[in-house]
């Protein structure tokens, strides 16, 4: 069983920055956040591979977002840059002890246990 525990979200202005934490218990392999926007599907933001392997990003957060992970903390980070109105949404941590990913995965499938969720608002 693996419990996922995020932090980090907040209200900023558009243009501003947070990071998002999520502390995993137990061993996982593909990690990633997704979003869910009032009235909208969920969606994958930001994954990355079992063991730190290669990130993969939705086009609407390239270059803006950044997915890192520490190992030997088991925890898993999003560093969000240049945050936009749109980029409001609920963000959850998701994590696979089923599948193993070279370069992560924005397919919600892929993942058998999500965090609570924490809420990000950005304001124009």
């Amino acid at each position: 069983q693996v419990q996922l525990v995020e932090s980090g979200g907040g209200s900023v202005q558009a243009g501003g920055s947070l990071r998002l934490s999520c502390a995993a218990s137990g061993s996982t392999n593909c990690m990633g956040w997704f979003r869910q926007a009032p009235g909208k599907e969920r969606e994958g933001v930001a994954s990355i591979g079992s063991l730190g392997g290669a990130a993969r990003y939705d086009d609407s957060v390239k270059g803006r977002f950044t997915i890192s992970q520490d190992n030997a903390k088991k925890t898993l980070s999003l560093q969000m840059n240049s945050l936009k109105p749109e980029d409001t949404a609920i963000y959850y941590c998701a994590a696979s002890t089923t599948f193993y990913c070279s370069s992560g995965s924005l397919i919600s499938s892929t993942y058998n246990f999500w965090g609570q969720g924490t809420q990000v608002t950005v304001s124009s």
